[in-house]
């Protein structure tokens, strides 16, 4: 499978007065989280929440700020969350496509909405009991 890319909005969630960023982000299933350049952290004015500790393929790992909140969009599916702040390209991880319930599609190499889900994302809540009357 090649390279997958998708066109995202990704905007500071407590400060709606600031315009929002469109991206190319880089669709990577093996990723966690959302990884932006600092130049878009900066943009969106976000505030550095914390240190995360990275470790790289090749075995280097650096601190990274990670910053939020953070909304990312994409097909008219939200998310919130945060950002690792490193590279100079958006990345778009695990976490964000779970809560947004929108999958790669290996064959056509792109991400689409999850076909079980069409219209609204969904989501599972396995182990969760309501309390009965």
């Amino acid at each position: 499978m090649g390279l997958v890319y998708q066109h995202i909005r990704i905007a500071n969630a407590a400060r709606p007065d600031l315009e929002e960023v469109d991206a190319k982000a880089l669709v990577d299933s093996g990723a966690i989280d959302l990884c932006i350049p600092k130049l878009v952290a900066l943009q969106l004015k976000l505030q550095t929440m914390e240190q995360r500790m990275v470790t790289y393929a090749d075995g280097r790992s650096e601190l990274v700020d990670y910053v939020g909140p953070v909304l990312v969009e994409v097909f008219g599916r939200k998310a919130f969350t945060g950002a690792m702040v490193m590279g100079n390209q958006v990345l778009l991880g695990a976490i964000p496509m779970e809560s947004m319930d929108v999958l790669i599609d290996p064959r056509g190499q792109q991400l689409i909405p999850n076909p079980d889900h069409p219209n609204v994302p969904g989501a599972l809540a396995m182990g969760f009991r309501t309390s009965r009357p």
